[in-house]
């Protein structure tokens, strides 16, 4: 493609931009730490920060990374979100710098800026630390590169796409389909041609270097993540969704209100020749979370693209109508999204939450079958863990000394026994084991404990396994249901734990 001629790019409106990136960290900073702990999964990327490795079970590298800097500043709650919210503010400008390529003028930049902002898919999911907060910036970051090679002409431009590509990889391994819906959508347009060319063969041998340590990690470990994936379809972990009922999600989770501007965003690129590539991209990668049933969020990192065609369509189509027209956009928009912002941005205590979620009618959707709460799953998974900690200490400190220098801690998931390597130290409880995901790599215990504390175990496991037993309750009622149940001190424990810990694990 060779470099030509294209139109000045309208001024980039940079007061929008620090205004609405402002006001989306405030609003996390003032609302995700408030009420709220731990999630599960941000204890297990603790654990993993102290394990940094090249791969995972069940995640890439990267989210270990962003755990570490949290560490380092401390590792509370504070440290852990902040990094999503700035990941979110980052969106937000990206987002912005798109609309500029199209060719959006001030307007445009401020209305895509709030969409971005006010959509309770992208507000949940820059609640709190995890790979998703950062996948959409590798992949708008690539769209932006996209979106200035179609402007331009310029195939060199396909280098920074194989940097920020191989990045994405690192941080979780679904930007292997969004590469191959962009890729898709090249063959399917006269864009085709830049095969020929070797920029983007020379991008493609960048992002696969970026990845390789990731890719030697899971072949020295026989695969583990394929295995892992395997048994969630096995198991049917998963809810699967019809095609209906997932686009109702998309639809709800993003907002009803910006159904006409991603829609229009996403036509508009179909029908612009120039900009064809972007439409199929985001059609194809639809369509394909759909056939392979994928959950409900995976296309959350897509819609920043379509929303930014979406708002320079809405410009464009009030250019020449009156001033107020376009306020009015943007304060339907705005008012539309206030009734849902104390439920994406968990504003609101917990017994205000489910009074709130009651009075509007609102059932949160399942993500994995078998999780039961009152409150939607990324809130209830943040109860508890303190509790369970202190519950587990007061056993394990109760006991003679002697007796605890034999006692170990055998935890059922990582999110217990993440909770336990963050909490227990303090209360002069030893690391937690489990056979859970990765923590299995990262055990045996080092020695053969004569009694373990043992979470999530069946009652006819402990039978088996010990000479005795005691049981103890544990429930906290805004928790998962899975997390109510008893946790036993098992003395004289009848197997080696260092023997069997080989013969199996727990990846799902």
């Amino acid at each position: 493609m060779k470099t030509r001629t294209s139109p000045e790019l309208p001024p980039l409106a940079v007061g929008v931009m620090v205004a609405i990136c402002a006001v989306k960290v405030l609003l996390h900073v003032f609302t995700s730490v408030r009420h709220y702990g731990y999630f599960r999964d941000e204890l297990y990327y603790l654990d993993m920060a102290r394990h940094l490795d090249w791969g995972y079970v069940d995640a890439a590298p990267l989210v270990a990374v962003y755990a570490k800097v949290a560490l380092l500043m401390g590792g509370s709650l504070w440290a852990l979100r902040i990094l999503p919210a700035l990941a979110g503010a980052g969106l937000i400008a990206l987002t912005i710098l798109i609309v500029r390529e199209l060719g959006g003028g001030r307007y445009a930049q401020l209305l895509a800026g709030l969409c971005v902002l006010i959509s309770p898919a992208m507000l949940v999911m820059d609640n709190f630390l995890s790979m998703n907060a950062f996948e959409p910036l590798f992949w708008m970051g690539c769209i932006w590169v996209v979106a200035r090679i179609l402007r331009t002409g310029d195939s060199r431009l396909w280098i920074w796409f194989g940097v920020l590509a191989g990045l994405g990889l690192e941080n979780k391994h679904s930007t292997l389909s969004f590469g191959f819906a962009v890729t898709v959508a090249l063959l399917l347009t006269q864009h085709r041609r830049e095969f020929a060319r070797p920029w983007i063969w020379i991008a493609g041998a960048i992002a696969v270097a970026l990845f390789l340590p990731n890719v030697v990690w899971q072949i020295r470990h026989h695969f583990p993540t394929i295995e892992d994936l395997a048994n969630v379809r096995r198991e049917g972990k998963n809810v699967v969704l019809g095609p209906l009922a997932f686009v109702k999600e998309q639809i709800i989770d993003l907002h009803p209100i910006l159904l006409p501007v991603w829609v229009a965003g996403v036509v508009w690129f179909l029908r612009e020749r120039r900009w064809r590539v972007l439409g199929l991209t985001f059609v194809v990668f639809f369509v394909l979370m759909e056939v392979v049933h994928g959950k409900n969020y995976y296309l959350f990192p897509m819609y920043p693209m379509a929303l930014a065609g979406g708002a320079v369509v809405i410009e464009r189509w009030l250019a020449k109508r009156a001033v107020w027209t376009r306020a009015a956009v943007v304060a339907v928009i705005v008012l539309a999204a206030l009734p849902l912002l104390p439920l994406a941005t968990w504003m609101l205590p917990p017994e205000r939450q489910l009074a709130y979620m009651n009075g509007i009618g609102f059932k949160p959707g399942k993500q994995e079958v078998k999780q039961e709460s009152l409150l939607p799953q990324g809130i209830a998974d943040q109860f508890g863990w303190p509790e369970l900690v202190n519950e587990v200490a007061g056993v394990y400190n109760s006991l003679p000394a002697e007796e605890r220098a034999e006692t170990g801690i055998w935890a059922g998931n990582y999110g217990e026994a993440g909770a336990i390597n963050l909490f227990g130290p303090k209360l002069g409880l030893p690391t937690a084991y489990s056979r859970h995901q990765n923590h299995w790599y990262w055990g045996p215990p080092p020695q053969v404990y004569k009694n373990l504390i043992v979470i999530q175990w069946g009652l006819d496991d402990v039978r088996d396994s010990c000479t005795s037993y005691e049981a103890f309750e544990h429930y906290e009622r805004f928790g998962m249901g899975e997390e109510n149940a008893p946790f036993y001190l098992c003395r004289g424990v009848k197997f080696d734990i260092q023997k069997i810990w080989w013969r199996s694990h727990h990846w799902n």
